[in-house]
Order: structure tokens, then sequence, then C-alpha cells
């Protein structure tokens, strides 16, 4: 039995088998979606008490035919005469009757005539309402990745200032919830705060006009629309909570990799075409890097008449300093074997300097006490003479390990007395140095082009194992492999074996309902990988095929694609086009270093830039809830329901990944550097592997994500645990230690996955730059730990031109007729109002909507007015026959 509530649905039938600890979190959050909900209806209610108190109604009585004095001449003149031939017909007609049945006579004719000329006029109620429009302020913050920078002091040297200790984010946000400044707004203005970086941002926080007498609230409304259109606030009673109810650092959080103001306030200005706005105020530090030019936004701000009040954020000056921009390590490495790290190193105001270069190492320690950052053994140093501004110089060095063991490396510069940021002159990376190689199985289909380059691939890897599977090949046939199968593993001992499973279009059918399971327990219980490659034999075929097998769910659900449903074997399986088309990345697929085809971001988009492309791909409904897509293939002729077709995506699996790639031609890519197929076939191997490669313990895996992310960006963790006896791991929920870059402790709590017993999962924001560490005490052991590091970064173009952008600020206001201030102590000032508050002027005006005229009462009118015409009719045609009238 299920009872439907709102949008939840709540199983009654399940609840009689799930565990009170399991049950309670459940409750928890009802009561919470509640809470939020009743809050909700409470602030609509009190919306439409607001607007009925501002409407004015009033009704009026008028013609619909008569627009002017003349339009009365015509209908008026032809009753006239109508009137006077009625009047003259009964006056020959009834000579013969007494006077006062004459008259009657003439006076029912009459009427009749006078209700049709009343119909012919239209006559209709009509209502009017009249609203006062709030003046409108628009707040609008940059939030790119620029603004999570924190300025050094110019004068002070090495300590900041009381104002740099904060990022310039943090100054915005703190601007808002701790000074006077929004409740002045609102005293003359509905205040509306929005974000942009990579466009405008359509989450919004709307701040009505302050009525006198009632409370200073804060309601955060959804405008514009999009998912994740409305922003909740940290309290559920915004009336309750005063005027912090939003919490304005979570709602700022930096996270655009580039900063377009100008498409930004073009977009805001056609939104807000017509609306009674007062003015615009930008706070940023000016940092146009991308989009259309502001010019563009000033010529539409100027010819609306709406001014731009610019607030300068950060310094306007260029920091001399010297930066570990990056550090590229492997993941892995084996005894004897050498291996390469590089550094890189960027300077601003310092061309020319030789500064020492280090690397350190040291043994990688667990729990969240660990090993003193920057600390560890000098292994090599190198002295290096620094590029021009933003230029990065590659610091390599050749290492050999001797003995296995995770070990963390450490870049570090040596920088000289004028480097304004000491924060950033290191990097760290972990490398486990492991005695035993990866173990792939390659399966495949057919002996496609894309499988053969693989299986010479993998066969030559000195780090890889190769088995093989071919399903069209022939017995005794010869393949490059460290072993050829008959058959996929049938038992655990073979199938666990393996770290990694490459299926290209493969006939899943040929696999009896055992090895299905096998496969699907080996990825989500012990991390195993998983690659699929479609293709235009097994993947493709509708009726009949696997993909509509109903004992193939299993396989099925290890995709992170929803496939279409053909109800035919003419339904094309395959899309192939005439010419090659570029994949299109999302954001993820170009923030993960996996699909990198070179050392750095900036390189890796060239070399995809110039791959010319696929000509296919196998057609499915989309991604599953949960699932990322990467990239997509870029024809515009295929495009449905406003999306591309995916071609890259992936998913947790449990405590594995699975991939899925469109179709088997990245090979093409030989095309272009032999070495960028090798890259991204191994790359790709190690990463779905994680979960086995990198396990720590025989009592679980530690995963996120990826190895490296943006500020501003959600990490994803997921945690597949055993007890102690080996069993999944059954837990209320499960603490993790995130260590930050500057070494302070926070603790998230992983809550366990309703799907799968024993697998946790949990997701927290990045907001500082530099190497997290992630710590997870395994329940039930003694002083056992799981641990990952992840890099977090500031993309290269939010660092290019770091410092305030004044001349484009001032440009900017000046244009539109506003003012800038080149800093927020400026634009707040010591006065009440604040200088900023007197610049925007009240706007607020008189609106009348005109109703349309109420069809139900015309109709109803119309059918009285017939009736009585006809009964006038009737009776005059009674009485014509009773006087025996012609």
């Amino acid at each position: 039995m299920t009872f439907g509530i709102g949008d939840w649905g709540l199983g009654i039938g399940d609840w009689g088998i799930m565990r009170p600890s399991a049950l309670s979190p459940q409750l928890a959050t009802l009561n919470s979606q509640f809470s939020i909900l009743n809050s909700q209806l409470s602030t609509l209610n009190s919306q439409l008490s607001t607007l009925n108190s501002q409407l004015l109604t009033r009704t009026t009585f008028e013609w619909g035919r008569i627009q002017d004095n003349a339009d009365w001449i015509l209908p008026v003149g032809i009753f006239v005469a109508v009137g006077v031939f009625v009047w003259a017909m009964y006056r020959r007609d009834a000579v013969e009757l007494h006077p006062l049945l004459a008259w009657l006579l003439v006076a029912l004719r009459t009427t009749t005539f006078l209700g049709l000329l009343i119909l012919y006029l239209q006559p209709q109620w009509r209502t009017e309402h009249e609203m006062v429009r709030n003046s409108r302020a628009l707040l609008l913050v940059d939030t790119s990745l620029s603004m999570g920078l924190t300025d050094a002091d110019p004068q002070a040297g090495t300590p900041p200032s009381p104002t740099a200790a904060k990022s310039r984010v943090e100054q915005v946000a703190a601007t808002l919830a701790n000074t006077d400044l929004l409740r002045q707004l609102r005293q003359t203005h509905d205040v509306v705060v929005l974000r942009f970086n990579e466009g405008l941002d359509r989450d919004r926080v709307v701040l009505d006009k302050q009525v006198p007498g009632e409370g200073a609230d804060q309601e955060v409304q959804p405008l514009g629309g999009g998912l994740g259109g409305e922003k909740p606030a940290a309290n559920p009673d915004p009336k309750a909570a005063g005027d912090n109810a939003v919490d304005w650092k979570e709602f700022l959080t930096p996270g655009g990799t580039e900063t377009q103001l100008g498409t930004a306030l073009s977009q805001l200005i056609n939104d807000e075409s017509g609306s009674p706005l007062s003015g615009i105020v930008v706070l940023t530090d000016g940092g146009q890097n991308a989009g259309i030019a502001p010019e563009a936004a000033v010529e539409l701000a100027r010819k609306a008449k709406i001014p731009i009040l610019a607030v300068g954020v950060g310094s306007d000056r260029m920091p001399s300093n010297v930066r570990v921009s990056d550090l590229v390590a492997p993941a892995r490495a084996y005894p004897g074997d050498d291996y390469t790290v590089t550094g890189y190193l960027q300077a601003q105001g310092m061309a020319g300097q030789v500064v020492e270069v280090q690397l350190l190492s040291r043994e990688s320690a667990d729990g969240a006490g660990g090993s003193r950052v920057s600390s560890g053994q000098i292994v090599s140093s190198h002295q290096v003479t620094l590029a021009k501004d933003g230029e990065a110089v590659p610091v390599k060095f050749e290492l050999t390990p001797d003995q296995p063991g995770r070990r963390t490396l450490c870049f570090r510069v040596q920088a000289p007395p004028s480097d304004r940021n000491p924060t950033d002159n290191l990097r760290e990376a972990e490398i486990e140095i492991v005695d035993r190689k990866n173990r792939v199985l390659l399966i495949a289909g057919g002996p496609a082009r894309e499988y053969q380059f693989l299986r010479s691939l993998l066969y030559r890897d000195r780090s890889t194992i190769s088995d093989v599977l071919l399903q069209s090949a022939q017995p005794g046939i010869s393949q490059e492999a460290n072993k050829l199968l008959d058959g996929f593993p049938a038992t655990r001992e073979e199938m666990y074996a393996y770290d990694c499973v490459v299926a290209f279009d493969v006939n899943w059918q040929a696999l009896s309902p055992e090895q299905v399971k096998l496969l699907e327990s080996w990825v989500a219980e012990k991390g195993g990988g998983l690659i699929v490659v479609a293709g235009p034999v097994f993947t493709s075929r509708g009726v009949g095929g696997w993909v509509e097998d109903e004992n193939m769910a299993g396989i099925r659900a290890l995709y992170p694609v929803e496939f279409q449903r053909r109800f035919s074997g003419l339904q094309e399986g395959v899309y192939t086009a005439a010419e090659p088309w570029p994949l299109e990345f999302a954001r993820e697929g170009l923030e993960a270093e996996f699909l990198w085809l070179d050392d750095t971001a900036a390189a890796a988009r060239e070399a995809w830039a110039g791959f010319p492309g696929v000509y296919s791909y196998c057609p499915v409904r989309g991604p599953k809830p949960g699932a990322t897509v990467l990239a997509r293939f870029s024809d515009p002729r295929t495009g449905a329901g406003g999306q591309l077709p995916v071609f890259f995506a992936e998913q947790f699996y449990g405590s594995g990944r699975t991939f899925y790639i469109g179709s088997g031609e990245m090979w093409r890519l030989r095309r272009l550097d032999p070495a960028y197929f090798e890259r991204f076939y191994t790359k790709l191997v190690r990463h779905v592997s994680q979960g086995r490669l990198l396990r720590q313990s025989t009592r679980g895996v530690l995963l996120v994500g990826r190895d490296r992310y943006l500020v501003g960006n959600t990490v994803e963790v997921r945690a597949q645990l055993s007890d102690a006896r080996l069993e999944p791991l059954e837990a209320p929920s499960v603490p993790l230690q995130v260590i930050g870059p500057d070494r302070s402790i926070r603790t998230i709590t992983l809550e366990p996955d309703p799907s799968r017993i024993g697998t946790f999962a949990g997701r927290f924001p990045v907001l500082e730059e530099g190497p997290y560490q992630l710590d997870l005490a395994v329940p039930e052991s003694e002083e056992e730990h799981l641990t990952r590091r992840i890099q977090v970064d500031v993309p290269d173009l939010e660092r290019e031109n770091p410092q305030r952008n004044d001349a484009l600020l001032s440009r900017i206001a000046e244009g539109t007729g506003g003012k800038y201030y080149d800093a927020i102590g400026k634009a707040l000032g010591t006065t009440n109002p604040a200088p900023i508050v007197k610049e925007l002027k009240d706007r607020s005006r008189t609106v009348t909507f005109t109703a349309a005229p109420d069809d139900q009462w015309k109709q109803t009118w119309f059918m009285w007015m017939m009736l009585i015409l006809c009964g006038l009719l009737c009776l005059e045609w009674l009485i014509r026959r009773l006087a025996k009238l012609a």
C-alpha cells in the first residue's frame, strides 16, 4: 500500500521490513520537508495578502460599440427612422382600434427595436485594477573563481590587512549580512540579489520592500525558472530568522571558470525591461575575460535609462608572486620502474629571477593527524629561471621507486622576499608504489578496429596484464594477450582477479544469469571498473537483443545511460553522419583529469579542439539519474528535447565505476597523435579501476568523483565498507573528516545508500585552493583508516588578470549615468542612507490592468434579452390576432 503526500511517496508496506535505525533518518527528513512546505505556504499566503492590499479595483459600465460620441449617430439615427416608420404604420393600421390598444402595439414594436439597438451596442461591465509596482534595485554579484582570491596587502607585505584576510566574495557576503545596506534599500525598493560568472545565474534572492510596521523578513523567491531555480533560506521560517535568513556566504559561493560581465548585464537588462528599475548595483573585480563586450550592455542600459552603479572588489595592483600552478605525477608506479614528476611554475612581476625548486618525499600517513604539509626528505632540487608574466615553466624530476607503499610528493619553490602570497608556493601529490600489475579483461563481440588497437596497447603495457575474450573468434585463434578465454568468468575467483573490464559491443545474452549477477556484484561490491563501448551489432539491436531482453536487466543497470525502446528491427540502431563531428564536452568533462590528452587543462583542451571527431553514435534515451554526462555528439541535427546525444557518461555503481562510450571510434585520435589514444585509454582504465587499485583495506574503499576540482565545485564521496565479519556494514551514518589546505578539520556525514547495503555517500563544497585530505576511520576496527587526497585549483583564465579593473568599471558606470566606487567602504560611507542608496531613485509607479469583459455575464444577459424580445413579439402578434388585424 502506498500513501502519496505531495511529491513524496511513502511505501507503508516497505516499512514493515525496515529497522528503526533505518526508519529514523527518513522520518526526520520527512518532518524537515513538511516544515519547509508549511513555511513556503505561509510565505505564499503572505504574498497574496500583500498583493491584494496593493490592488485598487474599479468596475465601470460601457458600450462595446461606442468608442467616441460620433459612434452614436448612425445607430440612433436608424432607430429614430424605424420608430417613425412604426408610428406611421400603426397609425394607418389601427385607425379603427381603441387609442390605448393602438399605442400599446406601437410601444411593443418600438420596445423590440430598442432591445435590438441595445444588443447591437453591446453593453458590458469592465473591471480595472490599479496596482502599485514597487521600485526595484538589483544587486548583481560576481561569483567567478577570481572572487575567491584573497588579496595580499601591498603595503604591509606578507601579513594581510583585516580586509584582505577575507576573500573578495567573503567581503561581499559580510557586507550583505553585517551592514545596514539591505535594510536601507528595502525602505524604498524591492531588492533582488543575483549572481553571475559564466553568464547570469537564474537563482536569485528576492527581498520585498518593507512596509512600515512590518518585520525585516527576507524571502527567497525562485524567479527565472530552470532546475534548481529556488534557493532555500538557511532558516525555513524567514520571518522568525529576521535579517539573517539567507546564508550569504553559501549563496555567493564562487564557482564560475569565466567572468562574463557583459553577457550577464545584457541578459539582466533584457529580462527586466518594463520593470520600474531604479538601477543595477554590480559588485565585482571587473575581470571580464569571456562573453560579449560590456560596451553592448552599456548601450542597452543607456537606451533603457537604467543607471549601473559599480562597486570594485579586490586590489587594483598586480602583486609580485611566484606560485606552483600544477603538479603532475602518476597515480601508480612500480618498484624499479622510472617515473616522471612535473611541476609548473608561474610568476608575476618576477621575470628573469632565479629560484630554487625542491622535490620532497615522505611516507603518507593515515588519520586526521597526518604528516605536516611540506615535510619530508628532499629528493632533488633545481635552479629555475622564471619566465615572463603568466607563462608556465615546467620542472621535471625523474624518480625510481624502490619499495611498495603510499608516498606523498611535495613540489616546493623557495620564493624570493618580494613574493606576496606564500600560500601557493607548494603542491603535493600522492603516489602508490605497487608491486602488482593492473589486470584487465578485454571482451568484444567482434574484432572491431578499436578493440584491435587497445588489445595491442594493453599487451605492450608493462604495468598491465590483459586477458582477451573475443566472442566471434574461432577456437585456436591467436591474440596478443596474456591469456585467451573461451568464455566469460564463471566463478568468483576468476572474476575477482580482474581490476577492469573493457567491453566492446558485447553480446551480453551469451552470459548466463549467474555470470550477469557475478559481474554486477564485482562492480558494486568489489569496486570493479567497467568500460562499455557501444557498437552497431549487439548494442544497437532492438527486438531480440539484450537491450530489450528482460533477463538482461542486471547488465542494463550497469550502464550509465537509459536505452531507447525499439519496436521494430527496421528502426535505425546507429546514427552515422557523412562527416566527422567533434565532441562537445560538458564542464565536468573539461575538468575531468582522466580525459586530458596532455599534462595541463589548457593543453588538453587544445588537443581535443584539434580532434576532427567521430562519425557515429548509438542513440540512447539519456543519462540515468545520478550519472554524469562528460561529452556529447555535436551534430545539431541529432538533438532531441534541446539536448545533444550522450557520447561519454559515467556513474558510480556501488563501490565501482562504469563508463560509457557512444561508439568505438577513439582510435581516430591516433591520426592526431598516436600517444593520445594510448593516454586516453590508459588514464580511463586507471580511473574506473580506482575502487580496486586504491583499496587500502580489506574492510572497504573510499572513492571520489575525480582527483582534481575547481574552487566552488562539489565533491562527491562514496565509501564501500564491511564490518568485522567482512559483511556489508549496516550503520545509520559514517563520519568523514575533511582536512583543508589550512589544516582545518570539518566532519562530513556519509549517509547510507538505500539501494545497496554497505555503501555510504556524501557531498561537500570546496571553497579554497590547495590540497584536501579525506580521512575515514573504518568502523569496528582498531585505528584502520581510508584516506584520499584531492587537489583544488583556480583556472588560469581567472588568474591572468586578478587585479581590480577600475578602468572598465568606471566606463560602465559613467556610460549609463551611474557612479563607480573603488571600494565597498566608499559605497557604504558613514552617512545614513549610504552614498550608494542615495543614487538609487524611487521609480515606483501605478499600473492599471484592464480585465476582459465577463463572458459568463454576457451570455446570461444575451439569453434574457432574447427571451424578452421573443416575448414582446409574441405578445404583439397575439394582440393583433385578437384585434383581427392583418
